[in-house]
């Protein structure tokens, strides 16, 4: 009876081997489909973030391709209703980016001093999707300064000028800046400001090079969409690996996950492997996907109608262990901010349960004088229309109503009413208008640098009345 059990626990062992695999590994059925499941979520936002990287910064024909590596881009106006490529575009900032490449040296941001009092933040995102750092009106002030990004193998000397360093486990980081609009007509001004943005390497920074040298683009698998979804996706974890260093707290998970290929820089090869290893691997990523998309509902709490998002982002000393947290963070929308940074409730449905539609009703959101939006910096409420989740294209160009929208009226006991409906309401409640989408509608809501105390509680907008 003992042989008997032997024989058929040595029959469900199946041998796993890579082109590069150093010695041979065996592994029961039932862990490799787990470790698929571990693994697929683990890299699940970095598949996502790479996914824009190459478009952005390594595929000129992408459509959304913005600069090569180390060159700091703008984009030179404010999204409206024919901006499709990204979904639940910003209104209210210009948005400004750069894919740092950190591999043969440092390189550096460089602000100009903002005097109009403008919010204005670079959000700097690591490979995992972790938040290291900022600069900005909250994190560094509006004084101008240098800011260094630095590589996990650059050991040099910080040179006189720089006000802060930021290390990178990688090599690779995106500085995502946003920067404020006073409304339409302030966006020459803005533009004007951005100018004094710039990004230069250390060696120019410090006099050894006259020049900036564009790198190639890493040696990563050019982004497929259909095989980042498949047991391929070892490819590419591998290859994005290569370009970092992995953290002592996941030496043990790494371990565990080369039992089934992954490595950093290791070549993986499906074609050879056994059927039924292929297939739980196949499994373990199905498996992932819908934890994934699960775990989705337990980012933040309904109140009010509106969906309030808490602990989804952060770095890593934040975001330590919570893998599938992150996934589903990066699931419902990359590269969201720390919460300190900017806080996004978001509604779909009013104060009855029912699903926002512009086709049936108009609504109202009234604050109290003593509720409004609590932040240092401004508010805005942005209209997008579902599925598409994108900006609605109306008769008077508004997308948003914020804090700073020209003309916005108050009532005698400092009140506010915002007017969300597809017909203009009339002269006297158009300033307070946000025009609504004719069927169902998203209300997102951007609150930024909000105020300490509303953080704990999360404050909650009011709720979304039928008129």
């Amino acid at each position: 009876m003992k042989k008997l059990l032997a024989l058929i626990f040595i029959s469900s062992i199946i041998f796993v081997s890579t082109r590069c695999a150093e010695k041979e590994q065996n592994i029961n059925l039932e862990e490799a489909q787990q470790i698929a499941e571990e693994a697929y979520i683990f890299a699940y936002p970095m598949l996502e973030h790479y996914k824009m990287m190459f478009a952005m910064a390594m595929y000129p024909e992408s459509g959304a391709y913005t600069a090569p590596f180390n060159v700091l881009y703008h984009k030179p106006e404010l999204s409206t209703a024919k901006d499709t490529i990204i979904v639940r575009p910003n209104n209210d900032n210009i948005y400004s980016s750069v894919w740092f490449d950190l591999s043969e040296q440092p390189q550096i941001l460089k602000v100009p001093k903002i005097e109009d009092n403008r919010y204005y933040s670079f959000q700097i995102i690591d490979l995992y999707t972790h938040n290291i750092g900022y600069v900005g009106t909250r994190a560094t002030g509006f004084e101008e300064g240098s800011y260094l990004f630095a590589g996990p193998n650059w050991d040099g000397e910080v040179p006189d000028g720089i006000n802060k360093v930021f290390r990178s486990e990688g090599n690779y980081l995106l500085a995502l800046g946003r920067t404020q609009v006073f409304g339409p007509d302030d966006l020459e001004t803005t533009n004007k400001i951005l100018e004094g943005f710039s990004v230069e390497s250390l060696n120019v920074f410090i006099g050894l090079s006259e020049i900036a040298k564009i790198p190639d683009n890493p040696n990563i698998p050019p982004f497929n969409p259909n095989q980042i979804k498949n047991i391929n996706f070892i490819s590419y974890l591998n290859a994005l690996m290569a370009t970092a260093s992995i953290h002592p707290f996941e030496k043990e998970l790494f371990d565990r996950f080369s039992k089934i290929g992954i490595g950093p820089g290791k070549t993986f090869n499906e074609t050879g492997l056994d059927p039924e290893l292929k297939a739980v691997i196949e499994t373990g990523i199905a498996n992932a996907m819908k934890k994934i998309e699960a775990e989705v509902s337990n980012l933040g709490e309904r109140q009010n109608g509106w969906m309030l998002i808490s602990g989804a982002f952060g770095n890593r000393e934040f975001m330590q262990g919570k893998y599938l947290r992150r996934a589903a963070a990066a699931y419902f929308g990359l590269w969201g901010n720390n919460l300190e940074e900017a806080y996004y409730p978001e509604a779909t449905v009013d104060a009855d349960g029912e699903d926002l539609d512009g086709s049936k009703h108009n609504y109202t959101v009234h604050f109290e004088a003593d509720r409004l939006p609590p932040v240092k910096a401004f508010w805005s409420f942005t209209m997008y229309k579902l599925p598409e989740q994108l900006l609605v294209a109306n008769e008077i160009d508004r997308y948003i109503i914020a804090s700073n929208t020209k003309g916005l009226k108050y009532n005698p006991d400092g009140s506010l009413d915002i007017y969300i409906q597809k017909e203009n309401p009339g002269p006297d409640l158009e300033s307070n208008w946000l025009p609504a989408h004719d069927g169902p509608f998203s209300l997102q809501a951007r609150f930024y640098w909000p105020e300490p105390e509303s953080l704990d509680p999360l404050y909650v907008p009011p709720v979304v009345q039928k008129n």
